[in-house]
């Protein structure tokens, strides 16, 4: 019932109109809406269920005045099919759209689950401190939360504190509201004038412009709810994913990320979503210095490192992509039920150019084609015209003699063989020609008659099609604008099956407990707030990490004695105080040969940065590899992999993860590098020792965790990999 109006008749939601209308329009392929037998999937109430499934609704703000924000609000509740309790809240209308109105919330005949507060930032507080008085279990606010003379503590932390104290969930402020699909309930304060397709992502944003980005255009995606987070005053991006896990519609989760407020509560979210088998897919912005000052300004958010938000992606399998046109193509592949088995890709196009393209951007993504089978490239030869290739990736324009048949048949062929995994038709889609037409024909017989995932996409996005995207939608068959954006999908998709499938490697390593106990209790009484390589090489040494032999010098005599016990040829190291970068201060001289070039360098070291020095023997030349370890915030300890020595800032070659990874991500990580070539040897060189490598990055992940109460960052650079041994040669820790 809305007000005085009598209950409306409940209508299953399919593709829901917010505006001036009441119904539903359009019936769906029932394997699109079909969710049932997830895995760990409960329904008892969830916490934000008054929040996105009210029974009853206030809107305190409504107004009906054309254009305004309580108007609008008004109008998407009432009109887009919500089937509970609504009461226009506003002492200046007997009613609102024919809805009977009430002067305040306690005058309403009940207390109602949810009210929606569509009131400037000078009413907020009594509006809300009123909904809590009169028992409402949930709220939303609009509103950026400022006043411009506020007193202290302002009015954001004092409305947090209000709904903390009362455990009311708060959607905002500063947002755009929520649409809760299923539900019928589109809780905005903008006008919205196309459909919104049910369906199966979730999508949480904390941007209400990227919010409308992709649920405002276009036809090809469904929700079950859209989400503004806004500042998040109670309710964070966690809490949104919490609930839209125990949602049985829910195929995938999408967020558009500034920071994360509640970084225990996300991880707990990340790893949920995990059992469940439900993908994750997220943009970040805010990466660059600029981006995160700006994601400061606008929400208030703090960015953070990205590289720390990253290693948590890494280990979770958050698909992160890197604009929208990505995250849309992706999340049309992850809408559907269909999921890629084993194998690779098979590509079907119109043209030898297109072919050529797609194939150019597959070697460029680091995508293989599916190698198909001499009976599957022979039954494709049946069906092709003379001068073609039957292989993958397939060419099969001729002439448009028997065309649409000859292109089924061949995508068909494609889609059975074993070593095919998924496949994308590449082609011009466009409204009303017999071409595309066609081809679309030829691709949806195939996808019903083949489980696989089967995608169309435009090698240029500037076409009209929104016929064909109809279609193609309600056929559940991905239809992307852009060659790169369509493989770089499912380049995602692949990799996503690749993860889910891998095997976890089980370890029995473990870090000596009392030279654990040694190190804790070194870090905790260390005077110095750095400790430097000498102390931090013998640290490493003591946990198994191979290390040069090195003596401290505060004498010629004794750098001389020190080379004679090593033997050339040595390297020689400035350790002046508070000197952390030697190299930019020439402390650094490696390749030593004789007394005499000892003596001279010495002397000039001594001159210029003083008498403290280290003497080292020279390692054998390999490749230079960087470790580091950094204590987030947010998120505790990651490790960072990279190209080593005055490589590390040149190359921007680097991966990150969290600790303690296992001997098979480290080997994932490094193949991820381009220095890796190296290590594996090539012109001639021969390979570095890998394993061993792996095997001290392993212990120094293991080291990250155990001392992470005591260590802010930790830096050894570089690791020198040869042919037999991977040795630390440098390193510098900062305490915390």
């Amino acid at each position: 019932m809305r007000g005085s109006r009598s209950p409306s008749k409940s209508r299953p939601p399919r593709r829901i109109f917010a505006g001036n209308s009441t119904g539903y329009s359009g019936n769906r392929d029932s394997r699109r809406l079909s969710f049932g037998g997830r895995k760990g999937l409960k329904n008892p109430m969830h916490r934000l269920d008054p929040l996105l499934k009210p029974g009853s609704i206030a809107l305190v703000g409504a107004s009906e005045k054309p254009g305004s924000p309580g108007r609008n609000l008004a109008e998407l509740v009432i009109n887009s099919g919500y089937r509970g309790t609504v009461y226009p809240v506003n002492p200046g209308y007997p009613e609102i759209i024919g809805v009977r109105c009430f002067p305040d919330l306690a005058a309403l005949p009940q207390a109602v689950d949810h009210a929606i507060l569509a009131v400037s930032n000078e009413r907020l507080e009594g509006a809300l401190s009123q909904a809590v008085e009169r028992g409402v279990k949930a709220a939303t606010i609009y509103s950026s939360c400022t006043l411009e003379n506020d007193t202290d503590p302002p009015l954001k932390q004092r409305l947090a504190r209000l709904a903390d104290t009362a455990g009311i969930p708060v959607c905002g402020g500063n947002g755009m509201g929520f649409y809760s699909v299923g539900s019928g309930l589109f809780a905005g304060i903008f006008p919205m004038d196309r459909t919104v397709e049910a369906g199966s992502i979730s999508y949480i944003a904390q941007s209400g412009s990227a919010l409308s980005a992709l649920v405002h255009n276009g036809n090809r995606l469904g929700f079950n709810l859209c989400v503004s987070c806004g500042n998040e005053l109670t309710t964070s991006v966690s809490d949104y994913m919490d609930w839209s896990l125990e949602q049985e519609t829910t195929r995938v989760i999408a967020l558009f990320l500034e920071t994360v407020r509640n970084p225990a509560g996300f991880l707990g979210a990340l790893e949920k979503a995990n059992e469940r088998g439900i993908p994750v897919v997220a943009l970040k912005v805010g990466k660059s210095p600029l981006g995160a000052e700006l994601a400061k300004t606008h929400t208030g958010a703090m960015a953070g490192d990205h590289a720390a938000l990253e290693a948590v992606f890494r280990k979770y399998g958050v698909m992160e992509v890197g604009d929208f046109d990505e995250m849309a193509a992706l999340l049309m592949l992850l809408q559907s039920a269909r999921r890629p088995g084993p194998g690779e890709l098979a590509t079907i196009q119109e043209s030898g150019g297109f072919m050529e393209l797609v194939t150019d951007i597959c070697h460029d993504l680091g995508i293989g084609f599916a190698r198909i089978s001499q009976q599957t490239k022979d039954e494709i030869a049946r069906h092709l015209e003379p001068g073609l290739k039957a292989d993958n990736p397939l060419d099969a324009w001729g002439t448009n003699r028997n065309f649409e048949y000859r292109f089924y048949a061949c995508i068909a062929a494609l889609m059975r063989d074993p070593a095919v995994a998924s496949g994308i038709f590449f082609a011009n889609f466009r409204d009303g020609h017999y071409l595309a037409e066609a081809f679309f024909r030829a691709v949806r017989k195939v996808s019903q008659e083949n489980e696989k995932p089967l995608a169309m996409a435009n090698c240029y996005s500037d076409i009209s099609h929104p016929e064909l995207c109809r279609k193609a939608h309600e056929a559940d068959i991905p239809f992307i604008d852009g060659a790169r954006e369509a493989l770089l999908a499912t380049r995602h998709l692949h990799r996503h099956r690749d993860r889910l499938h891998r095997s976890p490697e089980k370890s029995d390593f473990a870090l000596d407990p009392d030279r654990t106990m040694k190190w804790r209790h070194h870090l905790a009484e260390a005077d110095e707030n750095h400790l430097m390589e000498t102390t931090v090489l013998d640290m490493l040494g003591d946990f198994g990490i191979a290390v040069p032999r090195r003596c401290k010098v505060d004498t010629l005599q004794q750098a001389l004695d020190c080379a004679e016990e090593f033997g050339y040829p040595v390297v020689l190291k400035s350790r002046a105080p508070g000197l952390l970068h030697r190299t930019e201060r020439n402390g650094v001289v490696p390749g030593i040969c004789d007394a005499e070039q000892l003596a001279g360098h010495y002397q000039d070291m001594e001159t210029r940065l003083g008498a403290e020095a280290l003497v080292c023997e020279q390692v054998a030349p390999g490749t230079e590899i960087g470790f580091g370890m950094v204590n987030d915030p947010q998120f505790g300890p990651f490790i960072m992999i990279s190209a080593g020595g005055t490589q590390i800032e040149l190359l921007a070659d680097r991966t990150v993860a969290l600790p303690p990874v296992s001997h098979a991500e480290v080997d994932e990580m490094l193949s991820s590098l381009k220095i890796d070539r190296l290590l594996r040897g090539i012109r001639g060189q021969p390979p570095g020792n890998r394993s061993g490598l792996i095997g001290s990055i392993v212990k120094l992940s293991h080291l990250a965790i155990a001392l992470q109460d005591h260590i802010a960052e930790m830096d050894i650079n570089p690791i020198i990999v040869n042919a037999r041994e991977a040795v630390a040669v440098d390193a510098l820790i900062v305490r915390k």
